[in-house]
């Protein structure tokens, strides 16, 4: 117990210490101006001390990150040619020693302290602001959410099936300040005015409680993108497509460039949820079974209940069992990292190397 107690202590004269530098910093030191110098060409001014991510931003220049800056999901990475110091230990865990050796930095974790150069990727200039309008915010089941977008001002967003977007989150009750959090699209590419998007409520969640407590129809939602470069490889193999939960949003977006473009490849989508009140979008997502030539939708429960007649055990287990070996296979999953690396294990062991497996892991 008097450890216990010790160790609680600590943890939070840490925290407690950790917040009173970052007071410091902002009310003590002033940085001036700086300039963030980009790709030889263009230089924007911003005020110092704030993070490369956000002063990018302010300056639409979007650089993705699913997690809003909080240096946890290692999307928002760029080279950092000069001015960004040493790298910290909060960068270490997402780079590796090449991306270590080639500069390559978390924008979310460099304070702007003095003038920065840095290589953006030419893709990352071309992703676009929408202010969007909610047009459709449907619940799929308890702790779901479907959300129809509608570009405003006659825009189009075109992207490629399996992307996704940033989503806006104004300040509100729960969050002093705006904070961007990624969504995978989950309509079709041919529709350039809409966004579709399948929210699940994370307890706490930043974004998630102001779409489900704040969020009404109507509203108007900026977004950035799109991002990413999950999408379906132009091959004869045979697909696997593994999901959980708003994981299926990406593949659902997939499905309907196979329905539109009349791809004739035999795919295979096995989805897992928990119980029967987990599932969602299941006729949706079978109705796909007479639009695309030899699909089969294969949901399945962890925990069947009485009356449930589909596939039981966990999507891994359901994997295994319907896929003898890995010959001209290639799988595409999204969902949380837990999962992803547990099928990742499974496809290996059919044979299925890392060139041939392609994924979204949800922050």
């Amino acid at each position: 117990m008097e450890l216990l107690v010790a160790v609680s202590i600590t943890c939070i004269l840490s925290a407690v210490l950790a917040a009173l530098v970052v007071l410091a910093d902002a009310a003590l030191l002033d940085y001036g101006e700086c300039a963030i110098r980009v790709n030889g060409e263009k230089e924007i001014k911003v005020k110092g001390g704030g993070a490369l991510l956000a002063a990018l931003m302010d300056h639409k220049i979007f650089i993705p990150s699913a997690c809003g800056g909080r240096g946890s999901c290692g999307l928002c990475k760029l080279k950092v040619l000069e001015g960004g110091g040493q790298v910290l230990p909060t960068e270490e865990p997402y780079l590796d020693e090449e991306e270590l050796a080639g500069n390559v930095r978390l924008s979310c974790q460099i304070k702007v302290r003095n003038d920065i150069v840095v290589e953006v990727p030419e893709e990352l200039l071309r992703v676009r602001e929408f202010v969007t309008t909610v047009e459709g915010l449907t619940d799929l089941n308890y702790d779901t959410k479907h959300i129809r977008l509608k570009l405003n001002n006659g825009d189009e967003i075109r992207f490629t099936a399996g992307q996704y977007i940033q989503f806006n989150v104004p300040a509100y009750g729960g969050s002093r300040e705006p904070v961007y959090r990624a969504y995978s699209i989950a309509s079709p590419a041919k529709d350039v005015t809409h966004v579709d998007l399948v929210v699940r409520l994370v307890p706490n969640g930043i974004c998630t409680t102001y779409v489900f407590d704040v969020l009404k129809q109507g509203d108007q939602v900026l977004i950035n993108g799109p991002y990413g470069d999950f999408h379906l490889r132009d091959t004869d193999a045979e697909i696997l497509f593994v999901a959980g939960g708003s994981g299926i949003a990406p593949i659902l977006s997939m499905l309907h460039e196979m329905a539109e473009k009349g791809i004739d490849r035999k795919a295979t989508f096995f989805y897992g949820a928990g119980t029967l009140r987990d599932l969602y979008l299941v006729e949706e997502t079978k109705a796909f079974e007479e639009s695309v030539p030899d699909f089969t939708f294969v949901p399945t429960l962890a925990r069947p209940e009485d009356g449930w007649d589909g596939e039981a055990g966990l999507v891994t287990e359901v994997l295994d069992r319907h896929v003898a070996d890995g010959k001209d296979k290639e799988a595409y999953l999204c969902g949380s990292p837990g999962m992803i690396d547990a099928v990742v294990e499974v496809l290996h062991g059919k044979g299925i190397t890392d060139d041939r497996i392609f994924y979204d892991k949800f922050a």
